[in-house]
């Protein structure tokens, strides 16, 4: 979470999550108002209804992320694949105005891939 947090401009908080729970594993930054705990249980009904709605549809494909866009902040939500990974998602909210969103996906992806649990 420290990398997720150090090394993407305009980050506000980050977190892992395990999606069968809904329960943050571990939380760094948000404030009053970014709850990163209520965040992650929500964000966790995201993924289910993406991954009913894709079974549905007969898609195929494994989710490499999700973007949620508000006024002023991006919420990335990243799963992570991989058997010591299973069942969990990155999650991070920047900045809007002082992120750039291509190069945080590219270091939420770096960060994924070298991610021990």
């Amino acid at each position: 979470m420290k990398d997720m947090m150090t090394s993407v401009e305009g980050a506000l908080g980050a977190a892992v999550v395990d999606y069968s729970s809904g329960m943050a594993l571990g939380t760094l930054g948000g404030g009053k108002d970014l709850d990163l705990t209520v965040a992650a249980a929500g964000n966790t009904d995201v993924i289910r209804a993406k991954v009913r709605t894709m079974e549905l549809l007969g898609l195929t494909g494994q989710i490499e992320d999700i973007l949620i866009t508000l006024e002023s902040q991006y919420h990335l939500i990243r799963l992570v694949t991989g058997r010591s990974g299973n069942g969990l998602f990155l999650y991070l909210v920047l900045d809007k105005s002082r992120s750039n969103l291509a190069m945080a996906r590219h270091q939420l992806k770096r960060v994924e891939e070298q991610l021990e649990v």
